[in-house]
């Protein structure tokens, strides 16, 4: 008995979508297994610090029981097989399970993250819709190349200098309240909205040179009638693409936006890992990095037919963009 089309079309999609998320994962725990063993240094000086006073006795006892003297590909192994156990090892300096200090600031970071993440996408629909037409588009081109072009930590330092240390409207640091998270998220969120401001506009004109919406004006439509039922959600799907790609940017910057403004977070755990040459720590942060890539891409991946109803009669793989599936006749 054949198996009907859509069944083994849907069963070949979903192989391909957990195909791909576990090459990712595994490219992922392979690239901070490297890390770990290329940065040069001995991990149980590391783990002593640099005032302890060890014989080489107690060092070489130490490295046995941590199962360092073995060869790197058993310990690979131990590591793949740790990860689907969920165990991610022990940091070097905090001597704690790597879950549980990231579990302790994942979420300040993950609030700020996703604070900006909204913001941006409101800020750059915003101005799509409110600057319409060449002059308005000019101006508000030339303000987003200006701060694309600026560094995101003078962006911080500017917002503290004006909102805090002129107008006193918010705390200059911490991570207690709403008003101590406004400006580190508006800081990350400026530069994405700029980024997603100009995708967006650019899917939405491509949009309106499209027959259906010669079509719509034909029937007597409007300019913003067919901006808000038509064009913005067919020219969206490049955006919610980008502010896919953007999570991942919005983490990475978290390390240095935590450190502008001193707050708390998986950021600045980052960053003393990286300094004190904590591995465990990093590769775990890489290997939640990737996790997120993969969750995150899939959403956007099940979002695009929602958007699109062009595109629910073509499965997308995952990473592929609707700009690259066949245009309809």
């Amino acid at each position: 008995m054949s198996t009907p089309r859509m069944p083994r079309r849907s069963l070949l999609r979903i192989a391909e979508i957990v195909g791909g998320i576990l090459l990712v994962l595994w490219g992922a725990a392979t690239l901070a297994f490297l890390t770990m063993r290329i940065v040069p240094g001995d991990p149980v000086d590391v783990m002593l610090g640099p005032q302890a006073q060890v014989s080489q006795a107690v060092k070489d006892s130490i490295r046995t029981e941590l199962g360092l003297d073995r060869p790197a590909i058993a310990q690979y192994l131990d590591y793949l097989a740790g990860l689907l156990r969920g165990d991610l090892g022990e940091s070097y300096q905090l001597r704690m399970p790597v879950t549980e200090v990231i579990g302790r600031q994942l979420f300040p970071t993950l609030q700020l993250a996703a604070l900006a993440l909204v913001l941006a996408l409101l800020i750059a629909l915003a101005v799509v819709l409110l600057a319409r037409g060449r002059r308005a588009g000019a101006v508000v081109a030339a303000a987003e190349l200006v701060i694309l072009s600026s560094p995101v930590f003078w962006i911080g330092l500017v917002l503290l200098t004006v909102f805090s240390f002129t107008l006193g409207w918010f705390p200059v640091s911490g991570s207690r309240g709403f008003a101590a998270l406004v400006l580190p998220a508006v800081t990350l969120a400026l530069p994405c909205a700029a980024l997603l401001g100009q995708v967006l506009r650019d899917g939405i004109e491509q949009a309106e040179r499209q027959p259906f919406a010669l079509t719509v004006r034909a029937r007597g439509a409007g300019g913003s009638r067919l901006l808000l039922r038509h064009t913005l959600r067919h020219g969206s799907t490049g955006a919610l693409t980008l502010a896919g790609y953007l999570v991942g940017s919005l983490l990475g910057g978290a390390v240095l936006v935590e450190t502008v403004f001193a707050r708390a977070g998986l950021g600045r755990v980052t960053l003393t890992a990286i300094t004190d040459r904590d591995l465990p720590v990093v590769a775990g942060v890489i290997m939640l990095s990737a996790v997120v890539f993969v969750v995150v891409h899939l959403l956007v991946d099940l979002a695009y037919p929602l958007l699109d109803p062009r595109l629910r009669s073509h499965a997308a793989p995952i990473g592929v963009t609707p700009a690259r599936m066949p245009e309809p006749v």
